[in-house]
């Protein structure tokens, strides 16, 4: 499995892009970055598109690619999946007219450029070669990371934003992940806000390595707020964490 950052910044700034990750071309998972990064022939080459919760950093590329999209002379869906508290929140507060128009009835009603999708937690959905899994996240909204396994049995565990949690890795299980993009978001000294807001530090990352029951084979640390960078960089470097890598836009991971 080949999957592009196309951004993997816990904050927007100059050269650091809001989470968004592209496999196989056409499944993505989150849209902070999406239409600023594809051009046009590689936004319309994407068919789904899996949420892990509405925060605007994690869903801001959806209205602008379905305005991309009503332009095309051709018909093309996009298929938005997502825990039915996201899906709802997406079509309330996003989709609702006011905001940005709402494509899932645009060109016409039942035949939107958007079908809004909703998922249960462990209901998998099977795409071409992968299946897609949900399992809830801690944070400070409702939200899911998403297991992807391959007809090879190679899997990776994007957990979004995400504290402490043990529910998580209790409902995964034995499931071996050879991948596992997991984010650090605030330094060690912000533990505090880290976990009233949902999210980790380098510190509280290690202990949730500790609670998965197979040690995932790659470690790839996502949503790290810019403005803390180095510093996170330095305490992740001093946990001697084995086979751990921090993201970049425009890396491939390779599993």
């Amino acid at each position: 499995m080949k999957i592009k950052v196309l951004g993997c910044s816990g904050a927007e700034f100059p050269d650091h892009r809001p989470p968004s990750f592209l496999l196989n071309r056409n499944i993505l998972f989150d849209t902070g970055s999406l239409t600023n990064v594809l051009d046009l022939k590689a936004q319309l080459k994407i068919d789904h598109i899996f949420i892990t919760h509405t925060h605007l950093d994690h869903i801001m590329g959806i209205p602008f690619l379905a305005d991309n999209i009503i332009f095309r002379k051709t018909w093309h869906q996009v298929d938005v999946h997502s825990i039915s508290p996201v899906i709802r929140a997406i079509k309330k507060n996003l989709l609702d007219g006011s905001i940005w128009p709402d494509f899932t009835v645009i060109p016409k009603p039942h035949q939107g450029v958007l079908s809004l999708v909703e998922m249960k937690p462990g209901q998998s959905v099977k795409i071409g070669a992968y299946t897609v899994t949900p399992y809830s996240v801690t944070h400070s909204v409702p939200a899911t990371g998403y297991l992807v396994e391959d007809n090879k049995k190679k899997r990776f565990f994007y957990t979004g934003d995400t504290g402490p949690t043990d529910a998580t890795w209790k409902a995964i299980g034995e499931k071996k992940i050879h991948g596992l993009l997991i984010e650090a978001s605030f330094p060690n000294r912000m533990e505090d806000i880290a976990i009233k807001t949902g999210h980790l530090t380098p510190r509280l990352l290690q202990k949730e390595l500790a609670k998965i029951r197979q040690t995932p084979e790659k470690i790839f640390v996502t949503h790290i707020k810019t403005q803390y960078f180095k510093t996170i960089k330095t305490e992740l470097h001093r946990l001697k964490i084995k086979n751990l890598k921090l993201l970049k836009d425009g890396d491939i991971i390779e599993i």
